[in-house]
């Protein structure tokens, strides 16, 4: 299989690199991380007319990407920048419009413009990252749903005009069926959001429905069909905060060892003792681990559903633990000064184990990739079975 970028794809990410590396510096992301949005308008602007939020989408739908190498390419440069603006919430509110019908295709436009900002408002407080355990309420009432629940640390949820929700139409808080999707205004009555800023410089918000009326054409595909549409954009959002952990730690790792070669020691750059070397080596192995890992869930993305969620469970175990090792040994190779504000460093550090924390963490995408591991195998079993051939132990 040729991993090689297509041209197209090499020029967006050569773009994106000089753009995120000449007006992107960390300087810039401290102020835009202290502003009361937590994000520039700005900066979303002129990053829609460079049509880096157009390559997160496919030609149907108003794009002209969407692949899951686009994805990569995208978020692997804002990694590098650590960059604040909107990409993410986006990317999972925008591929679950993009699945809900021609009637959101207006609305999906004004995302790729940048002249809407939405979010998926779906984790709860005791969801513990399992997408099909809802209990947010959905009741239907002649020609409107009436929702009522909390949704819990919604990416800049306080900052949105449109939150595409999950709610429960119908069965238990476990079940696979009966999750629905809707698209809420932020400003719909009986809504209240409470924002607040997250470690890592970004913002989220804790979402509150009592009562809050919308009409029927507020439903995102079919009812009770949502767990397909939430899966489709999740995976997505997984695929996009593995790419851009790469290229954090890409960066961490070149500030690393730029530190060892100038910091000296005894006389000498402390990065000619050989143990710091032996540590240096193993972060880079790692890190091209993790690499390998986004190329492997990138190329699947398109593929059968367990192969697919598999290969995006293991990209995320590994970035999650290999995420953790980059920014612990880079900290430890500064020595104290790793610790300090004004190193860039420490900033990369906090977003990479906070990456660990979206979508899903590496405990629960460990005991996923095993879970999906043996339903495949149930069901190779189970056709081999109906073939009549025998099915070996």
């Amino acid at each position: 299989m040729n991993f090689d970028h297509t041209e197209d794809r090499r020029m967006l990410a050569d773009l994106l690199a000089r753009y995120v590396a000449e007006q992107y510096p960390i300087e810039t992301r401290h102020a835009i991380a202290k502003s009361p949005e937590g994000f520039s308008r700005a900066q979303w602007k002129q990053f829609a007319e460079l049509g880096v939020i157009g390559a997160l989408f496919d030609a149907e739908q108003g794009g002209f990407g969407g692949a899951g190498f686009d994805i990569a390419v995208v978020f692997e440069a804002l990694g590098h920048g650590l960059v604040l603006e909107p990409f993410l919430p986006t990317l999972l509110a925008g591929s679950a419009l993009a699945r809900g019908g021609e009637r959101w295709t207006e609305t999906l436009a004004e995302l790729i413009a940048g002249d809407c900002i939405a979010t998926l408002a779906h984790e709860e407080p005791g969801s513990y990252y399992e997408l099909q355990r809802v209990s947010t309420s959905a009741r239907r009432d002649g020609g409107h749903y009436v929702l009522s629940g909390h949704k819990a640390v919604v990416p800049l949820g306080d900052q949105a005009q449109l939150l595409v929700l999950s709610a429960r139409t119908a069965g238990d808080v476990d079940d696979a069926e009966g999750v629905s999707l809707f698209v809420v205004p932020a400003a719909t009555p009986g809504l209240r959001v409470r924002g607040y800023p997250t470690i890592d410089g970004g913002r989220a918000a804790e979402v509150f429905l009592d009562q809050v009326r919308v009409p029927a054409s507020a439903l995102l595909g079919a009812e009770g069909e949502g767990l397909a549409l939430l899966e489709h954009a999740v995976g997505r959002g997984v695929l996009a905060l593995c790419a851009e952990a790469v290229g954090a730690m890409d960066t961490a790792k070149a500030m690393t060892i730029e530190y060892l070669q100038t910091r000296r020691q005894f006389g000498k750059p402390i990065g000619s003792f050989q143990a710091l070397q032996h540590r240096m080596a193993d972060v880079l192995l790692e890190i091209e681990q993790a690499r390998s890992a986004v190329i492997n869930a990138a190329a699947a993305l398109e593929s059968d559903r367990i192969p697919r969620e598999r290969a995006l469970s293991a990209a995320k175990y590994s970035i999650g633990r290999i995420g953790t090792l980059v920014a612990e040994e880079s900290i430890q190779l500064h020595g104290g000064i790793g610790m300090t504000w004004e190193l860039p460093l420490p900033h990369f550090a906090k977003r990479l184990v906070m990456i660990d924390h979206q979508l899903g963490d590496e405990d629960h995408h460990l005991a996923r990739f095993i879970a999906l591991g043996a339903a495949q195998d149930a069901t190779s079993a189970a056709l081999q079975s109906a073939r009549g051939t025998e099915v070996p132990a």
